[in-house]
């Protein structure tokens, strides 16, 4: 900067004019209002000029200011080309302005650059941006010359408004693929819950000649390896994203940490944890809150809050779950109360629904069933299913029937055909012989047809998901698996009692 400013001197003294150099070199940094005090003494910009300061402003911000040179230019007789246009509509896509974005898209049609596929992927990406898919897909059809950019924009279109089999289709017909696409289709499965899709996209992309995946799709795939319990498959990843160096980038070492939280192995989170030392950002500290909360671990979880607190990092509303979390399975109410107090009155953090349900979880578990319903009757907004379903839940383990039927009314107006509702509820009434209840919830659940899904298991075995639900014979290896289940299943029978099963097992292990 220094040296630029001296340049700047060097030019005024002998008379030289090196503006153009210094606009583009300051806007390389970015310093953008000393290029634009530079760019206002120039009397006849020219349209390479302006496209540079417009790019700038669609990049850094305000992107605003880019209508404003536009409008310059065409009052100042400057012509715009293909690339004014690009970085227009960028901005529009930062805006989230479809108004400006379909104005543009005219006065490009009238100039005759409806060939520019630069600029007609930009266009794309400003439609799918503003929630005008349609738009974005006739512009997308009518293109003579589709390249990788323009595919892989109306691929990320449709991921990012939810339509994956749309995205799907598209990535399946594509003549040509790089990483950006695959990332494109594994990142939209994994953002929108579809955790199977994802990692099965992720190991065919592996199996695909010339293209290996980066940071992006890395920390778009742990996610999955994370929801799924896919352990082996993350600690591939993890040795070929230290293979890489990719560790570096924060968003990878995260992903990373938790992953290894949610599939049970907190060892290996926090030693990701340690490595990251003072690189570490909130999602980091939160990862591990939430990692030791979830296991168990209340004690450490709160420890490493403090510390963070304590080293000036300040916590947001994601902490607060998992600290609350931590309270919920260490028991500690008093702890749960002042640490739910202390968001507003320390930290100007307003408790939001998932905070009430922590806290109505924390008094439910403790026993205190009276208290978590006036927490619930105190709540500035309406409870939803989660916080009705968390003292549901305690009513069912303590055998509270009064509070049990006004949690199961209120879910039911939520959600009326969860089958769990009427099944807990029966279970309620079973537990205290209330028989005439168990029969009116279950002709109650009769009555509507709602049936109870059949529950699932996931298990990994050579880096591979299997899925079973309950005498699932689906599976092509069924047979083998049916068959050690029977001989597992005769040589526990012969064994008897679970004294004497446990017995076998440490000599087993011995």
């Amino acid at each position: 900067m220094n040296q630029l400013k001296q340049i700047h001197a060097h030019t005024l003294r002998n008379g030289i004019d090196n503006t153009k150099f210094l606009i583009v070199k300051l806007l390389e940094i970015p310093n953008i209002s000393y290029a634009q005090s530079l760019f206002d003494l120039i009397p006849k910009p020219t349209t390479f000029l302006y496209n540079k300061f417009i790019q700038a402003y669609s990049s850094h911000g305000p992107p605003q200011q880019c209508f404003c040179l536009y409008s310059q230019m065409l009052i100042h007789g400057c012509p715009p080309n293909p690339y004014s246009f690009t970085f227009l509509f960028a901005a529009c896509a930062s805006l989230s302005s479809p108004k400006h974005g379909q104005k543009l898209h005219t006065q490009f049609l009238k100039l005759g650059f409806e060939y520019d596929s630069h600029a007609l992927t930009a266009l794309i990406d400003m439609y799918a941006k503003c929630c005008l898919l349609s738009f974005a897909r006739k512009v997308f059809d009518e293109m003579l010359d589709r390249d990788l950019p323009a595919w892989n924009s109306i691929i990320t279109g449709y991921t990012r408004s939810g339509d994956l089999v749309g995205a799907r289709e598209l990535f399946e017909s594509m003549p040509l693929r790089n990483v950006v696409s695959w990332t494109a289709i594994i990142s939209g499965y994994s953002q929108n819950g579809m955790y199977t899709d994802a990692l099965q996209m992720f190991l065919r992309m592996e199996e695909e000649k010339g293209v290996r995946p980066n940071e992006v799709t890395i920390s778009s795939v742990l996610p999955a390896c994370a929801n799924l319990g896919a352990l082996e498959i993350g600690e591939r990843i993890e040795i070929f994203v230290r293979k890489k160096g990719f560790l570096r980038n924060l968003f990878v070492s995260n992903a990373l940490l938790e992953m290894y939280a949610k599939c049970g192995r907190i060892d290996m989170a926090k030693r990701l944890f340690d490595e990251t030392g003072s690189g570490r950002n909130l999602c980091t500290w939160n990862s591990m809150i939430m990692g030791l909360a979830v296991h168990g671990r209340d004690k450490e979880g709160l420890e490493l809050f403090h510390e963070m607190v304590m080293g000036g990092t300040a916590p947001d509303d994601i902490t607060f779950v998992g600290v609350l979390l931590a309270c919920t399975h260490g028991g500690l109410v008093k702890q749960g109360w002042q640490l739910f107090e202390s968001m507003e009155k320390y930290f100007s953090i307003t408790p939001k629904l998932e905070h009430y349900s922590c806290m109505v979880d924390l008094l439910g578990r403790a026993g205190k069933l009276n208290e978590a319903h006036d927490l619930i009757n105190r709540m500035p907004m309406k409870p939803d299913a989660v916080v009705w379903g968390a003292l549901f839940g305690a009513c069912s383990f303590y055998g509270h029937v009064e509070l049990a039927e006004k949690a199961a009314n209120s879910l039911l107006e939520l959600e009326p055909r969860n089958p769990g509702i009427y099944v807990i509820l029966s279970n309620v009434y079973a537990s205290v012989g209330r028989w005439d209840g168990v029969a009116q919830a279950r002709k109650l659940m009769k009555g509507m047809q709602i049936t109870k899904a059949a529950g699932y298991s996931f298990i990994e075995v050579d880096g591979s998901i299997n899925k079973f639900i309950v005498e699932d014979r689906s599976h092509p290896s069924s047979a083998e698996i049916y068959s050690v289940l029977d001989e597992v299943s005769t040589k526990m029978k012969l064994l008897g009692s679970p004294e004497e099963l446990h017995i076998e097992i440490e000599n087993c292990a011995c």
